[in-house]
């Protein structure tokens, strides 16, 4: 189910809902020159790491890794970047959106159980 059109176009929703949360944030917390510098600053390291350590042959990346590393490891960087952008909604005065997002990147992984096998056992 991990490969599934409709689970991964979830899924690529759910990268773009944590980058804006990480936008979100930055952008409402500062101001001045610092409000773009967070904003932008923390979408776009968000974005290349998100796109950058990937698993050799994950299907959720065309198998496409151009800094390889281990499972277990990219595990950790999607469960943390997910974390932080559920905390930054929260920490910008929108927990119902913190909450939502958590709970859709709950169901998203349980709907990807075979993905979610494949990254702890690799």
């Amino acid at each position: 189910m991990g490969s599934n059109p409709i689970n991964l176009a979830f899924r690529f929703l759910l990268e773009i809902a944590a980058l804006f949360a990480l936008g979100y944030w930055g952008w409402t917390q500062h101001t001045g020159i610092w409000r773009f510098v967070w904003c932008i600053g923390l979408v776009v390291l968000a974005a290349v790491i998100w796109g950058t350590f990937r698993v050799p042959g994950d299907s959720s990346s065309s198998g496409n890794a151009p800094v390889p590393i281990p499972s277990i490891v990219r595990l950790v960087i999607e469960l943390a970047l997910f974390a932080a952008a559920t905390w930054a909604f929260i920490a910008a005065g929108q927990p119902n959106w913190g909450w939502a997002l958590a709970i859709l990147v709950i169901i998203h992984y349980a709907l990807s159980y075979d993905r979610l096998l494949w990254l702890l056992k690799s």
